[in-house]
């Protein structure tokens, strides 16, 4: 299955669409190479998506035949994303006064 169609099925995405353009600005790699969306994605291969400040990091564990219920990603994915971390506290507007 290719890179973009499996981003989609597996609900990372909400349009293929977005997923082949993500592919193409460089903000998706498949083992820390980037790559196009033509790419077929085989299990065992470590996706990372980069969002605004953080990346999500995937091994494919398989390929569904299409758009998969959220319930059911489990199957086709494992998710590896670190934790975030916290982020720091706002200070009270008073405190600047």
């Amino acid at each position: 299955m290719r890179i973009d169609q499996w981003l989609w099925a597996v609900r990372v995405f909400k349009t293929r669409n977005q997923a082949a353009e993500a592919i193409r600005v460089g903000r998706v790699k498949v083992d820390a190479h980037p790559c196009k969306p033509a790419h077929e994605v085989r299990s065992g291969e470590t996706v990372t998506v980069h969002y605004w400040e953080h990346d999500r990091v995937f091994r494919a564990c398989g390929a569904p035949s299409t758009r998969v219920a959220a319930k059911h990603v489990a199957e086709f994915t494992t998710e590896l994303t670190p934790p975030r971390p916290p982020r720091p506290e706002r200070l009270p507007a008073d405190r600047w006064q």
